[in-house]
């Protein structure tokens, strides 16, 4: 009986020979580290070292998220990835009236560079590389950092790191968004320009099929969205009079794992073949560094479960298995206890151990691309990308990523995929264990990590403290400043960061960029 997978496409019982009559390995493979880069971005891959083993976190205020890095640190993380609260990421101050009830909540609240000194306090921003998951004010987060290594007596070309920036998949799927897609897209090339010449070793956008999937997107659909949107922020970088060899190798992705192995690894390999032969043959990119599709990957989030969630164990491992069998570049393992509450100080150990012992104790690390030449990962590989290139080839045809969104294309086609895999588990033909067989009749109590609600109250003294203290005209002179780039064509990266380094707010500075742009209302909100 022939299966099908998480994309719709068949997987037959059993692969022989004939699945790959005609197939010429030299172009569908190469060699790990060479174009068409199926087999990875590097000849060595993980046998010269691993992955970047990051795990994401931030919650309540920047004290508490600076002593959990500090302790993940300690523990053998070699990567930061920050989470922001909804307030931040939506450019909102803790004091704002929409923020009620938000802060600390889902992140770490940032205000200003107050905040960001304490986040980053003891922290050697020369030797940690941070990832920050932040999008519609991913340039001010960024240039707070800037600002905090400055303080630290560290030069802007020794950091490493990435911020999300991926404003388009908000629109599409995650809802965080702040200003519309057009000058949206302006301010991501504004950051493009701005990192090449101040840090340029800083990794300017993580384009992240990961909320899409999330949401419910097919990995067909994941990586087809993705990628058309990394064609949108080319475009745009090119059409702002960049050279495509200048940004394109600090361009990086972001995408889910399943439990699904198999199909998991062929939409990985899929992806960088897709987009090594779009760089090279759409933007005729000369670089081998522009082709070669960099990705992190965290674990499927919504896979996991609050029911008995210490089998989320078992799933975070087969979904970590997947993503290094797959090639990632940098990992994060959710903890077990995420589908019910931020993750304990336990929790979040375990789930690096399990990156540690994939690494450590495993043989997955002994040889690159291990799936290589399978009949069954071959043909699979090719099943997800022609799907996803035709998924692609219809969101040209709406004439590109932003009008396809202005048309609803990506959200409807996830919507429905989504509803596909609600009826799937509600009629018990996907299995989800512990849901909807192999449930208890009774579950076992479990102690969450709980937010103190008091965090508001105190970032709002701190706020109040912080406009007393500060130079308003120095911040309303900056702040105007900001205005007229805003409004006419100069990079807004240098006001901006003029106007952080004055201690205007988050919220703040962007009012300002709202007072000249204006925000996005989705067209289906009327």
């Amino acid at each position: 009986m022939t299966r099908r997978s998480e994309s719709g496409l068949p997987i037959e019982p059993v692969y022989g020979p004939d699945a790959l009559a005609g197939w010429d390995p030299d172009e569908k493979l190469g060699e790990p580290g060479q174009y068409p880069f199926t087999r990875g971005v590097h000849p060595s891959m993980y046998t010269g070292r691993p992955w970047t083993m990051r795990q994401y976190a931030g919650f309540g205020t920047a004290v508490e998220s600076n002593a959990r890095y500090k302790q993940l640190i300690a523990d053998g993380t070699m990567g930061l990835s920050v989470a922001f609260d909804l307030p931040t990421q939506m450019g909102h101050d803790s004091d704002a009236p929409i923020a009620h009830g938000e802060v600390g909540k889902v992140g770490v609240a940032i205000d200003s560079v107050d905040d960001m000194r304490i986040l980053f306090g003891g922290i050697p921003l020369d030797r940690v590389s941070t990832s920050m998951t932040i999008n519609a004010p991913a340039a001010l987060l960024l240039l707070l950092y800037q600002l905090v290594a400055q303080e630290q007596g560290v030069p802007a070309d020794r950091l490493t790191g990435t911020i999300q920036n991926d404003v388009l998949k908000e629109y599409i799927a995650r809802g965080t968004y702040i200003f519309p897609p057009r000058p949206s897209l302006r301010l991501i090339a504004d950051i493009f320009q701005y990192c090449r010449a101040e840090i340029p070793k800083w990794n300017t956008i993580s384009i992240s099929g990961y909320h899409m999937a999330e949401a419910g997107a097919s990995p067909a659909q994941e990586i087809a969205f993705t990628l058309a949107n990394g064609i949108e922020y080319v475009r745009t970088a090119v059409a702002a009079g960049m050279d495509v060899d200048d940004f394109a190798p600090r361009l990086s992705f972001f995408f889910v794992s399943r439990t699904t192995i198999l199909e998991e690894v062929a939409k990985f390999r899929a992806a960088r073949r897709i987009w090594a032969r779009v760089m090279k043959e759409e933007f005729g990119a000369k670089n081998p560094r522009s082709l070669m599709l960099r990705f992190h990957t965290q674990t499927a989030g919504v896979q996991l479960t609050a029911q008995q969630p210490e089998v989320n164990l078992v799933r975070v491992a087969v979904q970590g298995l997947a993503a290094v069998l797959g090639g990632t570049q940098s990992l994060h393992t959710n903890s077990f206890d995420e589908a019910i509450a931020l993750p304990t100080d336990k929790s979040a150990r375990l789930a690096l151990r399990t990156q540690q012992v994939l690494a450590h104790e495993t043989d997955v690390t002994a040889t690159a691309d291990p799936f290589a030449g399978s009949y069954v990962v071959e043909t699979m590989t090719d099943d997800v990308e022609a799907a996803a290139v035709g998924l692609m080839a219809k969101v040209e045809d709406l004439g590109g990523a932003v009008n396809a969104i202005e048309h609803g294309y990506q959200k409807n086609e996830i919507e429905r995929s989504a509803y596909r895999i609600a009826q799937e588990t509600d009629s018990g033909e996907r299995v989800v264990v512990g849901v909807n067989r192999f449930a208890l009749d009774e579950e076992e109590p479990y102690e969450p990590l709980r937010v103190d609600p008091s965090i508001e109250a105190r970032q709002a003294e701190r706020l109040a403290k912080l406009r007393a203290e500060r130079d308003q005209r120095a911040v309303d002179s900056a702040l105007e400043d900001l205005r007229k780039a805003a409004a006419g064509t100069d990079n807004v990266l240098y006001p901006m960061k003029a106007a952080l380094a004055a201690r205007a707010t988050v919220g703040e500075v962007c009012d300002a960029l709202r007072e000249v742009w204006g925000s996005y209302v989705p067209a289906d909100a009327f």
